[in-house]
């Protein structure tokens, strides 16, 4: 399984809006995408800053072209993220999940 990272940065102002549209239209375009696993979208704020930085979960390398197209390490954008975001980082990053836990109960 790879994980695919990605940072995004709005203005705190924007920290509730750029949730929503995540919400609405991210996930669902992930969710909608042959290969992917599942996801988990974190967020902080940091003065007037406030940052996300997503973590995919996908199958291989070979299904994140379903999603990203043939340059794997670019980051993917939507037109509404031109409202929201500060900059606009080029790449993303790639790890092998060599290993899960979760709390036994």
């Amino acid at each position: 399984m790879i994980a695919r990272i990605w940072h995004g940065r709005t203005r705190a102002s924007d920290y509730e809006a750029y949730t929503e549209f995540l919400r609405q239209r991210a996930i669902p375009d992930y969710q909608g995408t042959e290969g992917f696993v599942r996801l988990s979208f974190l967020r902080r704020l940091e003065g007037e800053v406030a940052h996300f930085t997503l973590i995919t979960w996908w199958e291989n390398l070979e299904v994140i072209r379903n999603f990203a197209g043939e340059d794997l390490e670019k980051a993917k954008y939507y037109p509404e993220d031109q409202r929201y975001l500060l900059e606009f980082e080029e790449k993303v990053v790639h790890h092998e999940v060599f290993a899960e836990a979760f709390a036994e109960h």
